[in-house]
């Protein structure tokens, strides 16, 4: 029998988001303003909520991890998307791929449970005030953030062990501007059918966890909203969980877009836009959205501001 000449893929080329020179500084510019506002509104309200008293309650806790979670987040794809726009040819080696691929599913999964962490502080909350400071302790706040990592680690582990496991054969061309799994599997030469099942079953069931969390806990807090006779009082309960939920409909509606369909009319070039709003624009978003629509972290800022100015 004649030996087969096999070589394996060693290292894997980024295509980046676009091949057309003429829009790769104004794409620069722009990524490299949308890195930069998420870095430092992430990293901004991390430290603000950390040295601010007043914000050490269970609802700042989940957005302080949120925080942390956003910054490493798009820091895991942006700068080697900039560096892209100035090379030719964006080489990756198949262990950076692979290590970059686990720190995406890992921290986007855990996105996943901390928002629906956040809707069941809400729910708790609204719906059970009197019991709030009760079923919401530090110690049930801390199991919360660490069952959404470790959630997020089995998951990124599954898919990372299963891609490992597949033989890439050449091409080696990734039109993507990061590692991920669909495209991957297009280029295996190797039977892909169980990866793509673990994809649409892993994604689908946290999925479903996570959102139905996230719809039954609104359910019964826009229950007892309603129930409040007065307006402001009904305004003020709105308000708490308005920016988390502009949050959840921008997370779970990129994402369900993206990953829950069948792999027949999977796009790439659809995936590639789709994917600059989930890893770059809502990680930016999130701190946006929770100061501007916040009072208390605007007052933590006014004061933060005033003791900065008093003390020059």
């Amino acid at each position: 029998m004649a030996d087969v000449n096999v070589t394996f893929v060693t290292d894997f080329i980024l295509l980046g988001l676009t091949d057309r020179d003429e829009l790769k500084v104004f794409l620069f510019i722009l990524f490299l303003l949308i890195y930069a506002i998420s870095l430092v509104g992430n990293v901004g309200m991390f430290f603000l909520i950390h040295i601010t008293p007043k914000l050490h309650t269970p609802m700042y806790h989940f957005l302080s991890c949120l925080s942390f979670v956003d910054a490493w987040y798009s820091s895991i794809f942006a700068p080697k998307m900039l560096l892209n726009f100035f090379v030719e040819r964006e080489i990756i080696s198949f262990s950076a791929c692979i290590l970059q691929y686990f720190l995406f599913v890992s921290l986007l999964t855990t996105e996943g449970f901390l928002l629906a962490a956040m809707a069941y502080d809400r729910y708790v909350a609204i719906v059970n005030p009197l019991l709030y400071t009760v079923a919401m302790t530090k110690m049930v706040c801390i199991g919360l953030v660490l069952g959404s990592c470790i959630g997020g680690l089995i998951n990124s582990v599954t898919h990372t062990i299963g891609l490992m496991k597949l033989s890439f054969c050449g091409p080696n061309v990734i039109s993507h501007f990061f590692c991920d799994l669909p495209p991957l599997l297009k280029l295996a030469c190797s039977d892909t059918s169980m990866n793509e099942l673990l994809l649409l079953v892993f994604t689908t069931v946290i999925a479903m966890i996570t959102f139905l969390t996230v719809m039954i806990s609104y359910i019964f807090i826009v229950a007892a909203i309603l129930r409040i006779r007065s307006a402001a009082g009904r305004h003020k309960a709105f308000s708490t969980c308005a920016s988390h939920l502009t949050a959840v409909t921008l997370f779970y509606g990129s994402i369900s877009f993206s990953y829950i369909q069948p792999s027949s009319q999977y796009s790439l070039e659809q995936e590639k836009v789709v994917s600059v709003f989930y890893t770059l624009v809502i990680p930016m978003l999130n701190p946006l959205i929770y100061s501007l629509r916040n009072k208390e972290v605007k007052d933590a800022v006014k004061r933060l501001m005033e003791m900065k100015h008093f003390s020059c």
